[in-house]
């Protein structure tokens, strides 16, 4: 099993939710399109958002911590400048289905 790395995602403003831009919902529609295919692939364990806003987190698997920050790196919302992102080295202990 690879190692493994929380992402957790910062938006810009605590009422994001309520008042995201037509440009910021399209960064965030390629966001979830690239988290998509990190799932598809099998690097993405579980992603989400937090319902208050506050932050959405990932799970991933990658060969090391400078691997899943690429993976940060190329996701559209960082690019994009909506999201903020830090990663922590992390094991998945208990996870349905595993």
């Amino acid at each position: 099993m690879k190692p493994q790395f929380l992402v957790i995602y910062r938006p810009p403003r605590a009422t994001f939710n309520d008042d995201a831009t037509a440009e910021e919902e399209r960064i965030i529609g390629d966001h979830f399109g690239y988290l998509k295919r990190l799932l598809e692939e099998g690097t993405l364990l579980l992603a989400g958002p937090c319902l208050d806003a506050s932050m959405g987190i990932a799970v991933l698997e990658a060969d090391s911590l400078e691997a899943a920050q690429a993976i940060l790196a190329r996701d559209p919302a960082v690019t994009g400048g909506v999201f903020t992102g830090e990663i922590r080295p992390y094991r998945v202990s208990l996870m349905a289905g595993r």
